[in-house]
């Protein structure tokens, strides 16, 4: 049996900020849920069940929050779902929720993924003690570092590159009004000057650490054709892992990350991603992985992502445009920043990205990965829906 086509037909976010106090976390969720009933023009008796996720309970140090989040989102006498794969886990949630509409186990999902950083320490709760790790590696950044220099050594990329990401994506976050950072003064010279956190990371080339929810209604063609607005069809979707560490492990471009992606492509039927996909979202925590991803999603040749950035490509403007939303650099409510990826993807093959849309945007593809590059989770969503 053929699976069922699914559609993406409600959005909804939170505005993304360093402390929502206003509300706890089932007030956050509810909010974006509600945001994206509201855009299918559904209510909560039209969701057939729910699939959350999040980043590790510790974070908060709320254990198993889905106990008590049931209420908040409708799902009570509803199957509910609790989805983790670490930093991809809203890609992951998402796809968990789009493979019980494919299946025909449920209609209409609401899915949902958050994270309130304000209650927890990112940094030290990833700062891993011995002999789990080596000292003196602070938060995901030092985790990352040594990596990011791999890749320099290895492709030859100039030392500049990395703030001429971070440059471009906090001027398209101003064009966002669901993002975390806004910084209006922001030049290329001031990210440039920036403390050095982790060479060759600049402060001012990571992420900050967000309170934030992200909400999509997900639905089978059924569904789609009752939407008051146009959906976004999902063309492909895949998860891959691999471990953390071992041998002959390639930490600069990870085969879980290049099997992913190449899984979703032949889902869609894409034969040349730089030709054929319009833009791309993708998990971009520390500026320079956005060359790095740009090689392993397969849209460069190894050692040529930078070339792209370098030369304007992934600009708002340019031919592929990455982060269009200002990605993870400007917002990062860590469980649900995969999430906002594949939702992004979803508003600009819609046409309601605002802003920040892309002008004929028919085929975007959703990026996100977690842990030490070892969870990816990817989507390729589009106007039109998929050929059977």
């Amino acid at each position: 049996m053929s699976k069922e086509p699914v559609a993406v037909v409600g959005i909804g976010q939170t505005k993304h900020v360093s402390a929502r106090r206003d509300v706890s976390i089932a007030g956050l969720v509810r909010e974006a849920a509600r945001r994206a009933l509201d855009d299918a023009e559904l209510t909560w008796a039209d969701i057939d069940a729910v699939v959350i996720g999040k980043a590790p309970d510790f974070f908060e140090g709320v254990m198993m929050p889905e106990l008590y989040l049931a209420d908040a989102l409708g799902a009570v006498g509803k199957p509910m779902l609790r989805v983790h794969t670490a930093g991809s886990v809203g890609g992951s949630t998402a796809l968990v929720a789009a493979n019980l509409v494919a299946a025909r186990v449920h209609g209409t999902v609401l899915t949902l993924a958050f994270e309130k950083q304000s209650e927890s320490n990112a940094m030290w709760g990833l700062s891993l003690p011995i002999p789990f790790q080596q000292p003196l590696l602070a938060g995901a950044g030092g985790f990352f570092a040594p990596h990011v220099r791999a890749y320099m050594r290895r492709s030859g990329a100039p030392d500049s590159i990395g703030s001429l990401v971070a440059y471009k994506d906090r001027r398209n976050a101003l064009k966002n009004p669901y993002a975390h950072l806004h910084e209006h003064d922001i030049t290329l010279e001031k990210v440039q000057a920036s403390p050095m956190l982790w060479d060759p990371i600049r402060y001012s080339e990571t992420c900050p650490s967000s309170d934030g929810a992200c909400a999509m209604i997900l639905t089978d063609r059924a569904g789609a054709a009752r939407s008051p607005r146009p959906p976004a069809w999902m063309h492909g979707g895949a998860m891959r892992s691999e471990p953390t560490l071992f041998a002959g492990k390639d930490a600069v471009s990870p085969q879980a990350g290049k099997d992913c992606a190449a899984d979703v492509y032949r889902q869609a039927g894409i034969s040349d991603p730089r030709r054929d996909i319009d833009a791309v979202e993708m998990y971009v925590p520390f500026s320079w992985y956005e060359p790095m991803w740009l090689e392993n999603l397969g849209f460069a040749a190894e050692g040529e992502g930078w070339k792209l950035t370098e030369a304007g490509a992934t600009e708002l403007d340019g031919d592929l445009p990455v982060n269009m939303s200002g990605g993870v650099l400007s917002t990062n409510p860590i469980g649900a920043s995969g999430m906002i990826r594949f939702a992004e993807a979803a508003l600009q093959v819609r046409g309601q990205a605002g802003e920040h849309q892309v002008d004929g945007a028919r085929r975007v593809l959703g990026h996100a990965y977690g842990g030490g590059s070892q969870f990816f989770s990817m989507w390729l969503v589009g106007a039109a829906p998929p050929q059977s």
